[in-house]
């Protein structure tokens, strides 16, 4: 059945438009915000004052970004893939629970700004640069990669149309995202992810019914279409060897989460602007609860688009000579389901995305500002501001050549680029914090913390590369993590001395 909003198609023009009006709210709510206040500690823990639930509800925009917009409803189309995510997404929720109920009564105990000032007083002041340091390049390189993600879109369905070049289309983006995140800080991004959240779950709520309006499905028939098709197995259990096996799924999501949400300024730094450890726990609960059914949501679209694609002939788009399925549902959307949809799918991907960029953006301020220059000891002033203003400059032009970096090198999917990078990246600061939560009668020799954490994830790459040719068939998938952060303890515990003091955390 052809309803109203399918009569006309998506223009270059028209996407444009609608993006331009889109960050016109989002910086007009950002002067809003912080006319009256841009303070550090605004920009730093929005004041110590959020709301719980805008909180939980803005972290849904933050977590997801464009790679579960896009990537994973992609892949669900692979026989080996299909609804595997939901394994990992699983041990998600696990994990998340493990950070309300262990990580974060810690980090309000010690009334933290930045969390690595934990490691600080727990193995000293090179440990705690090193943190920090692995935080700021992973970070960088992960919001990089997502953004890469939705840049990609942008050009190829609106800025190949006026001859723009990629590289503009990047800079582009992320002068936006700065003109409305630098002067608020934290105190903005908690309203303006609260805004794109609602853009997202949105899309993805309609972005269902559109297309089952267009395969002529009522919604109890698309999951029931959805679950006897071919791209609906959820749990693999027949090899233990391959990378889907849903024990290495589960156990890699759980430690993911740890590592990239709990040991990551970025979402921390949200949970530490709440009033108090209750209200963020209840956040976190919230949080996790959303998390699982939207994931769910997402995959369920992935599958629906395939069963659409199958239907009308529509092949999965190729880029620089290799097929995409990242590049399927925006294919979809602009060119097949014409103006309403299409409208939907864009607001969707665009908060989802821009809401992960903001937020990352203003972390990695956060981080340098606190971690390297001190700025949490010092008073406020009209020149720390101005270097805040500096440091945020620095970090969108260090996205920019990452997201070009990525663009010439990389061809795998960007979910898959991402679960790479976080593997090698973070498995060194699960490792630390392990270290200082179960090694409490032990310290470590502080000058020496930079070479193993460097030597872990070296040993870890080298490790992936061979690893039929030392396990056999075993495949490494996201517990790759596991190994990269037990390399990093078994250093630490080698340049390991005694404690000469009880710590308390």
């Amino acid at each position: 059945m052809t309803k109203f909003y399918f009569f006309c198609n998506m223009t270059p023009t028209t996407i444009l438009l609608i993006i331009v009006v889109y960050f016109g709210l989002l910086i007009f709510i950002s002067n809003a915000v912080s006319k009256k206040d841009s303070s550090n500690d605004a920009f730093f823990k929005a004041n110590k004052n959020s709301r719980w639930y805008l909180v939980a509800f803005g972290m849904i925009g933050t977590a997801l970004s464009g790679v579960t917009f896009i990537s994973v409803p992609g892949q669900v189309g692979s026989p080996d893939i299909q609804f595997k995510y939901f394994q990992f997404v699983l041990g998600n929720a696990i994990g998340f629970l493990i950070i309300a109920t262990v990580l974060l009564p810690l980090y309000y105990r010690m009334n933290l700004t930045s969390i690595y000032s934990y490691i600080e007083q727990r193995l000293g002041v090179v440990s705690y640069k090193t943190a920090a340091s692995i935080f700021l390049i992973s970070r960088t390189i992960g919001s990089a990669a997502r953004l890469y993600l939705v840049v990609i879109v942008l050009q190829r369905y609106v800025f190949d149309a006026f001859g723009v070049p990629f590289w503009f289309t990047v800079l582009m983006s992320l002068g936006l995202i700065f003109a409305y995140t630098y002067r608020g800080g934290l105190k903005t991004i908690i309203i303006t992810d609260t805004l794109q959240t609602v853009f997202l779950v949105s899309s993805v709520i309609f972005t269902i019914f559109f297309i089952c309006d267009s395969l002529d499905y009522s919604i109890p028939q698309a999951f029931e279409a959805v679950k006897n098709s071919n791209y609906s197995k959820i749990f693999f259990w027949e090899d233990w060897l391959k990378g889907n096996f849903v024990a290495k799924q589960i156990i890699g999501g759980i430690l993911v989460t740890i590592a990239m949400v709990g040991l990551d300024q970025d979402l921390m730094q949200k949970n530490l602007s709440c009033k108090n450890i209750g209200e963020a726990q209840k956040n976190m609960f919230t949080f996790t609860g959303i998390f699982v059914v939207i994931n769910l949501f997402f995959l369920s679209v992935g599958a629906l688009l395939y069963l659409y694609a199958e239907k009308n002939g529509i092949a999965v788009p190729e880029l620089a000579g290799k097929t995409r399925t990242d590049l399927l549902f925006p294919e979809i959307a602009f060119h097949h389901l014409a103006l309403v949809p299409a409208v939907v799918f864009l607001l969707g991907l665009t908060a989802a995305t821009f809401a992960t960029t903001d937020s990352a953006l203003t972390a990695l301020t956060t981080s340098f500002c606190v971690d390297f220059l001190g700025m949490d000891k010092k008073e406020h002033s009209p020149a720390m501001v101005k270097t805040r203003h500096k440091v945020h400059v620095g970090f969108s032009l260090l996205m920019f050549v990452v997201i070009l970096l990525i663009y010439w090198l990389n061809s795998d999917s960007v979910v898959s680029l991402i679960f790479k990078i976080a593997a090698f990246t973070y498995g060194p600061l699960l490792g630390l914090y392990a270290f200082g939560l179960f090694m409490k009668t032990k310290t470590v020799i502080d000058k020496l913390v930079p070479m193993v954490c460097i030597l872990a994830p070296t040993l870890t790459f080298i490790l992936s590369l061979y690893t039929k040719e030392i396990f056999g068939n075993y495949e490494f998938a996201e517990e790759l993590i596991l190994v990269n952060a037990g390399l990093t303890f078994l250093g630490l515990l080698l340049i390991s001395k005694p404690s000469t003091t009880q710590t308390r955390f």
